[in-house]
């Protein structure tokens, strides 16, 4: 049984390598405990509400009235200023904006859709899987985790099939653990890369996702340039940051527990409940925020209006309260109601796309029994945004 913290730790929620090196559930755990709405001082970024226990990150969820998405959903130092997607991008954007966003691309994401897409999909796991194969030895979250999700977001949005590798080169460097300027500069040439595609796209439409933002239009009125340019990299951020991570992550938790590799091995329906299980146990959105749009009261402590209040999802989705023996990784378990992928208006909305791939990068290591071995230590990320592996060289032996 495990031993809680006899004292209160030092909290530092917003320090990178508390991510990489660190452990973070230290932390949470006596924030759930003891102080379940926390007032985070400022540091390089302005001062926060954190929200760890499960029913009152749920509960905000739920209440946009209360509490906004327009403003930015992650913490940001002050000097940068409002974030660029504030009340234009679905993420950012609260009703009836939001839904109204969604509303163009709402089917793209559908069951029926994404089960019509996944022959195609299946096709991309075995591309990927059969190139890292060839290779022996490789980077499991760059050559694997991240392709699947790039390539089939880049299918769906209608990006030629030559490009694939040019935005898997920017994303590696935009969501990498490199440069900061280097970073920025990445995330600037996918800017520029969509400012062009959209404008191809407004002038020859086809069946795709750009295209539909290209010549899509709310209240009569079409979207401005600049809006489908950001909801583009949305999109695609959206589409492929957090699956990368969480199948790097699923595959790191599954050979960090070989006896529920070979469960699934001897049976393949598990599959589903353990895709459940992995997002609820890498959670890889470490925290998402809220603006106060009027007063609150939650645990006594005070909320005023612009108040930031922060939902660090890892520790809702590890709260003992809520999920049994909830540090145990079981790909059995059963109810799993994570939040590792939103609740509320706000859900994601590429859930099932997110799930399908998951499940069908696995099934293609396992049908064709294929050895995945560690080859050096996981890198884990330097983040407050999203946390899990970095770099995880591997070797892949077929039978």
């Amino acid at each position: 049984m495990r031993s809680e913290p006899a004292e209160q730790p030092e909290i530092n929620l917003v320090d990178p390598e508390l991510y990489s090196h660190g452990d973070p559930f230290v932390q949470w755990r006596w924030l759930r405990d003891n102080e379940p709405m926390y007032w985070h001082p400022p540091t390089e970024l302005p001062g926060f509400w954190a929200l760890t226990r499960y029913e009152d990150v749920r509960t905000a969820y739920r209440d946009s009235e209360t509490f906004s998405s327009a403003q930015g959903i992650l913490l940001r130092p002050t000097d940068h200023g409002a974030d660029p997607g504030g009340g234009r991008t679905l993420a950012l954007t609260d009703a009836p904006r939001h839904r109204q966003l969604r509303a163009l691309v709402d089917s793209w994401f559908a069951v029926r859709s994404v089960r019509e897409l996944e022959a195609e999909m299946n096709d991309v796991a075995r591309t990927v899987v059969d190139a890292a194969l060839e290779r022996g030895d490789c980077d499991f979250v760059a050559d694997i985790a991240a392709r699947v999700p790039l390539y089939v977001i880049c299918k769906m949005m209608g990006v030629p099939e030559s490009d694939w590798e040019h935005l898997h080169t920017l994303t590696s460097r935009a969501f990498g653990a490199g440069d900061p300027a280097a970073r920025r500069f990445a995330h600037l040439e996918i800017l520029g890369y969509f400012e062009e595609l959209q404008a191809e796209k407004a002038a020859d439409p086809t069946d795709d996702l750009v295209s539909v933002l290209a010549t899509g239009s709310i209240d009569g009125e079409p979207l401005d340039a600049e809006d489908i340019i950001l909801n583009c990299n949305n999109l695609l951020v959206g589409g492929t940051e957090n699956t990368r991570i969480a199948a790097a992550g699923g595959m790191l938790a599954l050979l960090d527990h070989p006896e529920q590799w070979q469960r699934l091995s001897e049976d393949p329906a598990l599959l589903q409940p353990a895709v459940e299980e992995i997002l609820r146990w890498t959670s890889t959105a470490t925290h998402i925020m809220r603006t106060a749009r009027r007063p609150v009261e939650i645990h006594g402590r005070q909320v005023e209006v612009g108040d930031r209040v922060t939902f660090w999802l890892p520790s809702a989705n590890r709260d003992e309260r809520v999920f049994e023996d909830a540090d145990r990784f079981d790909i059995t378990r059963k109810p799993n109601r994570h939040l590792a992928l939103g609740f509320g208006e706000h859900f994601c909305l590429g859930s099932m796309l997110a799930k399908v791939e998951l499940r069908l990068l696995y099934a293609e290591l396992l049908n064709r029994s294929i050895r995945v071995e560690l080859d050096g230590e996981p890198k884990l990320l330097d983040s407050i945004v999203v946390n899990g592996p970095d770099r995880m060289p591997v070797k892949l032996t077929a039978a």
